[in-house]
């Protein structure tokens, strides 16, 4: 089977592809190569996936938010299933930059779900994120919960790919899955994201910003983990037959959790990263982010029922992982 995958140079593409190749599919990867963070580690992600798949691997360099031009260069292309990664990510450079939130996460959105409606795809599943569930206090947060109350932009063009994809799903019966991914880390991730920061941080001696005075809770997904929850809602399609799906839709239509269902302490985590550093984190206690969330904590209860997903690395393990692999990316 073929599949197009976007963000196929991001952290959590470059991975889904390198599984999906692995398994024996072939992969027609696209993304823009922009300059939210370093080109040189999008290229060395995509490089690496040639590299060891060079039969099967096929990448271009396309703004899925151009709906013309990526028109015209997957005129001829052939696949079978969508997986939709690639997004403008971040809560905080939203509050920096809300336009690129709009191009790439709601209009590239649209003209993701069009290109499925034209090519009649046998599923598209696509990246959401826990961010649409904002300051809820009921904890873990389920996808039967309402999420009308975004707390950064960035959740709230979220919540629209999933307004929209529940409108595709029911104008047009596109089968549809959408993936609220809980901060994801590991091998190959982001620099903009708080393991890698905070890791660059400690080595070099340097404070780090720890918000809300540390009281900050996240549940943390090793990207192994993501990766084998992609693969196995990507595999499942949602049926059109009427029933309730995940997250209540009727039509072929269904939200997924992605979690590691733990709620760990920041401060907890922190430690980790000490112990995995061999030295002592400079602490810089902030008060809270605009935009941010005190909390996340997934219940895994629907994707563990419908797929069998089962997540198996705790941050004692992945952080460690992480550690070593950025220790080598960086020569140290």
């Amino acid at each position: 089977m073929r599949y197009l995958v976007t963000g196929a140079a991001g952290f959590i593409g470059a991975a889904v592809s390198e599984a999906l190749l692995a398994r024996g599919d072939s992969v027609l990867g696209i993304d823009n190569l922009n300059d939210y963070y370093a080109v040189s580690l999008k290229e060395a992600r995509r490089n690496r996936v040639a590299a060891r798949f060079p039969d099967g691997f096929v990448f271009r360099q396309i703004d899925f938010a151009d709906h013309l031009a990526m028109g015209e260069a997957l005129a001829g292309e052939q696949f079978d299933r969508i997986i939709h990664l690639g997004a403008q990510p971040g809560v905080r450079y939203s509050l920096e930059n809300p336009r690129a939130y709009i191009e790439a996460n709601v209009s590239g959105h649209l003209n993701m779900l069009e290109l499925a409606r034209e090519r009649q795809v046998q599923h598209m599943v696509y990246a959401s994120s826990s961010s649409v569930y904002g300051g809820a206090e009921k904890v873990p947060f389920s996808v039967d919960d309402r999420v009308d109350h975004p707390l950064s932009l960035y959740a709230a063009t979220k919540k629209a790919d999933e307004l929209m994809s529940e409108t595709y799903a029911h104008l047009y019966r596109i089968p549809l899955t959408g993936l609220r991914f809980f901060t994801v880390y590991g091998p190959w991730g982001r620099p903009d994201m708080m393991v890698w920061l905070f890791t660059q941080k400690i080595l070099a001696g340097d404070p780090i910003p720890v918000f809300n005075s540390g009281e900050v809770w996240r549940d943390f997904t090793y990207i192994d983990d993501i990766v084998a929850g992609v693969l196995a809602s990507v595999d499942h399609v949602p049926a059109d037959d009427g029933t309730v799906k995940a997250g209540g839709s009727t039509k072929p239509h269904a939200i997924y959790n992605i979690g590691n269902h733990a709620c760990e302490k920041l401060t907890d985590v922190i430690e980790v990263l000490e112990e995995a550093c061999g030295k002592k984190a400079v602490l810089d206690l902030l008060p809270m982010q605009p935009g941010d969330v005190p909390r996340t904590f997934a219940d895994i209860d629907a994707i563990r029922a419908d797929l069998g997903y089962a997540p198996t690395t705790s941050v004692d393990v992945g952080i460690p992982r992480f550690v070593d692999w950025y220790r080598d990316y960086h020569g140290m």
